[in-house]
Formats: structure tokens, sequence, C-alpha cells
């Protein structure tokens, strides 16, 4: 059995394994939170505590699911609010999760109203024994316009409630940033103006997920209506990735400390996120699917990749594939690759075939008595759709050329071949 080392450090705090609970429904109360921990997470990210003065009422049903074919959650909608519980009785649950489990990771996740709200409640988090702190500068479904995303649109507000928060407390802070918004940069840096000691991102992406036909609509409905709320889960974690490499890339954030939010479900996605520069990372939807069994198989997972690269020490592949996605217009356009049909492998189904011709180029020739394709090279551009399509891999790059006009010599070649490979 493999057994590698996957503790880290983030914004001074030492976790054992970097996966962490995210502000949400699986981390509620004291009994969640010390299963997740038995099961072995090594942190939980509180769900936010909000202000004496605010109630939570929640609507019901408020969960809604996109789902592809019968498959588990594609993504997933909530309009789920911040803690419902008193304020209390949330704090003594932190103080009683600090106690019982010493050496795991206690992050409380706050939302104010106010610049009181948020000094306050920094310094009673601090006080029940909080490791850290996330504002939540991002919830999507908030009753309350001072509160949730509308607040991390505006940067000057970011900056106004994490001064805030720094005021109330010396730990180390995180801001929760929205994806509500074109560019995170602008917020982030604001945050960080304030005294935010990293990013957590991404929260949920403000949508409509389904919508009742019948009805007329939107899932989940409440009394014949519905609203644009959070969608979590596998479909939104090309975004989250997304504004990782952005924020990481951003004229003086390159070495920007993230913990990493969005359709986190297996290791290969908990590596995706480590190499766009996230140190630790938080789960929700999968664990709402899955429960909180699942951090084994993504720490198993995590070991043998970190075995099969030569790692010892995960820090050493954060922020790895940084560097290597570039703007649009660096990409080198010198060459085109063909693709190669494995004919031993194809199974004759045409897909590849009516894919790139409706789709893209005419390129797939088709023999109707053999019922086998070709390339036509005259008329193949090397976009690779045929093999996305293809249902058993029997597409691959195949032969490299250099465009006409274009300089190249074989070693050129030989290079892009490996890289393809």
């Amino acid at each position: 059995m493999i057994n590698k080392d996957l503790s880290i450090d983030f914004l001074g705090v030492h976790f054992e394994n970097p996966f962490c609970l995210s502000s949400s429904p699986v981390g509620n109360c004291y009994d969640m939170c010390a299963k997740a921990f038995d099961e072995g997470w090594g942190g939980i990210v509180f769900k936010t505590i909000g202000p004496e003065h605010f109630k939570v009422d929640e609507v019901s049903p408020r969960f809604d699911e996109l789902t592809k074919e019968g498959t588990p959650f594609v993504g997933f909608k909530n309009m789920e609010q911040i803690a419902e519980h008193p304020l209390q009785e949330n704090l003594n649950d932190l103080r009683r999760l600090k106690q019982d489990y010493p050496t795991k990771i206690v992050i409380a996740s706050i939302m104010g109203t106010n610049e009181e709200d948020w000094e306050e409640l920094a310094r009673l988090v601090t006080e029940a024994g909080s490791d850290m702190i996330e504002m939540n500068l991002s919830c999507p479904q908030m009753t309350s316009h001072e509160m949730g995303s509308d607040v991390g649109t505006n940067p000057e507000l970011v900056k106004k409630y994490c001064e805030a928060v720094k005021r109330g407390s010396s730990l180390p802070m995180m801001a929760k940033m929205t994806p509500n918004i074109t560019d995170m940069v602008p917020a982030a840096k604001a945050s960080l103006a304030g005294g935010a000691d990293g990013i957590a991102t991404i929260n949920t992406v403000k949508s409509v997920a389904n919508v009742d036909l019948n009805r007329k609509t939107a899932l989940p409905i409440v009394n014949g209506k519905s609203s644009i709320s959070g969608f979590s889960g596998k479909a939104v974690k090309p975004i989250a990735l997304r504004f990782l490499q952005q924020l990481r890339t951003a004229a003086g954030l390159e070495q920007l400390p993230i913990s990493g939010i969005g359709g986190i479900e297996t290791w290969e996605d908990a590596v995706e996120f480590i190499l766009m520069g996230a140190t630790t990372l938080q789960v929700t939807t999968s664990v709402m699917q899955y429960g909180y069994r699942i951090v084994e198989d993504m720490k198993n997972g995590l070991m043998h990749y970190m075995e099969e690269q030569g790692v010892d020490h995960l820090k050493e592949l954060v922020g790895l594939a940084n560097k290597n996605i570039v703007p649009a217009e660096d990409l080198d356009r010198d060459y085109k690759v063909y693709p190669k049909i494995d004919w031993d492998k194809c199974i004759g189904c045409g897909r590849c075939f009516i894919s790139c011709y409706d789709g893209a180029h005419q390129a797939i020739t088709w023999d109707e008595n053999t019922r086998l394709p070709s390339v036509d090279k005259s008329k193949c551009v090397g976009c690779h759709l045929c093999a996305l399509v293809c249902p058993v891999g029997a597409i691959s790059p195949g032969e490299i050329v250099m465009k006409p006009g274009r300089h190249g010599d074989p070693s050129d070649v030989e290079v892009i071949s490996q890289r393809l490979h």
C-alpha cells in the first residue's frame, strides 16, 4: 500500500491533508463535522454563521439536480441560506470541535450585514477556538442585499468588510469569492488590501437548472414559484479552474494562496485544482451524493499520483499547470495534427462521420460497404471533434504537418508529437 505524506501548510496553518468540507449543509453542526473528522477529512469550514439579529427562514423544497441519462448529479442547485442554528449554538459547536479534535482544522465561515457584524463575528469565532476564518462574500441566495454575492461584486465593500474582520481577529483569514462576476481579480485584490491572507473560490454560480414544462416555472417549486439560486457540482468545475488560472496569473497574485472549491468529486479533480494553484480543497456536492467516505478514495488516489510523479511533498504540485496555460494569442498555430483511425478498434457506428459532416468540416468519409470511416486530409483542419465523439477511443492524434509557409524542422515535429502523446 502506498503511503504518502498529504500534509500541507496553508496561511500558516498545518493541515494533515488538503481535503476540507466547504461551508454548506454538509458541515452544519457538531455531529456532522465530528463524523467527517472521523472519516479522515483534514479540515471543515463550518456552515456560515451570521449575526444574532439575522433570522434564517428557509423554503421547502430547496434543492434541484441536473443529470444526464440517469447519471449522478452533473450539477446541483440549492436555495440554502446560512446556518439556521442560533449563534451561541454554532459557537459552542466550534469550541467543542476544536477541543475534541485538536489536530484537525476548524475554519469558521462568517457573514455580516455591516462592519459591526463582521468585526463582532470575527471576535466571537476566535474566542471559540477556530483556527481560521473564511469570509462568505458570495452566497447567491441570501434574502438580504447587504449579504452574500451582492457584496462580493463590490470591491469597496469587500475591502471594508475585510478590514472589519481583521479588527476583530488576528486569525488567518480568507475571503470567499463569487463567480458571478466577469473578473474576480479586482475583488480579490480589494480583499488582500483589506487584510485577507488568501482566497477561497468559487462559491456557487447563479442559475436556473431546470424548468417544469407543465407548471412553467423553475425547479424546485415553492408554492408555484421558484428563484435563481446557486449551482454547484461537476458542471461548475471548468468555471472554478478558469478563475484559479486568472487569479494566479494576474500581476501581483502569482503566489496567491487559494483554497479551491467547485466540483471536486474524484482524486483527479483534486489534482487538477492543486496543479491550477489551490493549496487546500473544499467539497460539498459530492458529499451530499456519496457521504463523507469519498475522502478515502480522494486521498488514496492523490497518494498514488504523487508516487507516479516522484513527488514527496504535496506543495511541490501546487500551481505547476499555471505556466502552461497562456493567452490564446500566444498558442502555437504553425502546425496541424490529423486524426488517426484505428480500424481494429472501430465499431462502425458512424458517429465521427455524422459529427464531422454536421458539426465540423466534412472531412470524414464513409464507406457504406465496409462501414469504416477515413480522413480526407484535403478538408481536415485538425479540430479532433471526431476523437471526442468516438465511443471506443478508436481515433487519436496522428500525422503532424506544418501549415503552408510556416517553418519547422523534423525535431520540432518530434517534440510536438511527444507532447501530444
